[in-house]
């Protein structure tokens, strides 16, 4: 069985197959807090959706995923009564909410915390990095699914099928994608490919638009992955801190392959679709589309250029990755696109991000804390004074959370745990200075109105204007509701 407050175990995947295949049975067999009975008493069935308040009220979004999970009690989810080896020493302070608090590391988050949403009682039984869980209808995840990008069974990404069914019947050229991801393509600065933003069933056509950030970080430290085999090794990190000149690019095209080289394949391509020689032709000519615009417009290009901002605006969101990878995203948004998603992805070394299994506290509040509270809040207001929030989903999601009991590690840590964990949303129809959910005492399982992941995504494709049972087809054809065994939410609803 598995122990509530924490594991002894150290490799990133956290659990045995064995306790994945205990935990998964639970939730099957509705015998946890992730079966039917946990859905909670405002559920709503799939068709009744559009009947909620915020149907449609999004008309753009901005997906911060926190690659490595944080700590539910270091952030959102304090447990200031809590034993020490449970609240451990990060301390909690007040919010814009009477009564609410949040972690010592969020203070401008704090003091705006009434423009927010957080959610408490998110739970699944899946204690590994599912990034493809998270964010996609797969209704289950084991760690080959999670490892492998283009395993048959995967689901498509949530701004794949947001992008999808916003160019069904469109025909020419656009401008910006709608589907935009940064900073770099997923898990590509630290080894081994992993599953997550990518298109599914729908295929790689229906994979995000990446842009690509070569520069170096400005300040190099040891990164201890904590893993057997895996040495630490000094890193230099943009997410700690990079130069005002340094620059987003954007995902270079096949080497050699220029415009008169494009058109004539472009040509033979629409004649073999029309042959029916192409399957998917609506989504083959979205991504040609695409590829057309991008070559051709520099729209894009001009988004990503957060050097035009004014450098106040700039230094206000954090002169690091995360701060202005956000920037950018608000600039792309701007211009033209619909689904923006920035990562804070492992860089250099494997549990790196927010998996802080090892020097956890000195982590959170030297690094991920500050980085995460001066983007977050700044985009909040940045958007609110351009008047664009209260039509801009904003989401922060991770994929699980952490182990209630800290582990006596160098700087202290915490191991992976989805029992319970937290999430926020502002924006576009959400509810604002709300807390939804509530944790046990000591922040390892939900005490009310348990969530799962995907009812988040259903309730986001609510306020997009999307019904979550719409479908779409599998590889085989069978029809698929986008979001899967997801339900509306009302509880976060304005």
């Amino acid at each position: 069985m598995l122990s509530i407050l924490g594991s002894s175990k150290r490799l990133c995947d956290g659990l045995t197959r064995r306790d994945l295949m205990h935990v998964g049975g639970l939730g099957t067999l509705g015998l946890g807090p992730w079966g039917p009975s946990a859905l909670g008493a405002d559920t709503k069935p799939l068709g009744e959706s559009s009947r909620l308040g915020g149907f449609g009220q999004a008309k753009r979004c901005i997906l911060l995923s926190l690659w490595g999970s944080p700590s539910q009690l270091d952030t959102w989810d304090p447990k200031p009564e809590a034993p020490v080896e449970i609240r451990g020493d990060i301390r909690s302070i007040n919010t814009a909410i009477p009564g609410v608090r949040v972690s010592e590391i969020f203070p401008r988050t704090a003091a705006i915390l009434n423009k927010v949403c957080v959610l408490r009682s998110l739970t699944h039984p899946y204690p590994v990095h599912g990034v493809a869980y998270a964010t996609s209808g797969v209704p289950t995840t084991d760690i080959p699914l999670e490892s492998k990008p283009r395993d048959s069974r995967h689901w498509p990404f949530i701004g794949s099928v947001v992008e999808h069914l916003a160019s069904r019947g469109k025909t020419g050229l656009v401008d910006v994608p709608g589907n935009f991801a940064l900073p770099f393509p997923f898990g590509s600065k630290r080894g081994p490919a992993r599953s997550g933003p990518f298109g599914g069933f729908l295929g790689p056509t229906a994979d995000p638009v990446w842009s690509e950030f070569r520069a170096p970080g400005t300040k190099t430290l040891e990164r201890d992955s904590n893993t057997p085999g895996i040495p630490p090794k000094m890193v230099a990190d943009p997410y700690l801190g990079i130069l005002p000149s340094d620059r987003f690019e954007l995902c270079k095209p096949v080497e050699g392959l220029t415009l008169d080289r494009m058109n004539p394949r472009l040509s033979l391509a629409r004649q073999l679709d029309g042959a029916g020689v192409i399957e998917g032709g609506e989504i083959f000519e979205r991504q040609r589309a695409m590829a057309m615009a991008l070559t051709t417009s520099g729209k894009l290009g001009d988004a990503l250029d957060v050097q035009r901002e004014p450098m106040k605006t700039r230094e206000s969101y954090g002169m690091n990755l995360f701060g202005q990878s956000c920037l950018a995203a608000r600039r792309v948004l701007e211009a033209g696109g619909k689904f923006v998603t920035v990562f804070w992805d492992e860089y250099g070394q494997v549990n790196s991000g927010w998996d802080t299994h090892v020097f956890h506290y000195p982590r959170l509040r030297d690094e991920l804390g500050p980085g995460f509270d001066n983007a977050f809040a700044s985009l909040l207001i940045d958007l609110e004074q351009r008047g664009m929030l209260d039509d801009t989903a904003v989401v922060v999601l991770s994929e699980h959370g952490r182990t209630p009991r800290m582990q006596n590690v160098r700087g202290g840590g915490r191991d992976h745990w989805s029992g319970v964990y937290s999430a926020a949303f502002a924006g576009g129809g959400f509810a604002k200075g709300r807390v939804v959910g509530r944790s046990d005492r000591q922040g390892g399982m939900p005490a009310e109105t348990p969530f799962s992941p995907k009812d988040v995504l259903a309730t986001v494709y609510h306020l997009m204007g999307i019904e979550p049972h719409t479908e779409i087809y599998d590889r085989i054809g069978r029809p698929l509701p986008v979001g899967g065994i997801g339900r509306v939410r009302a509880e976060l609803l304005a």
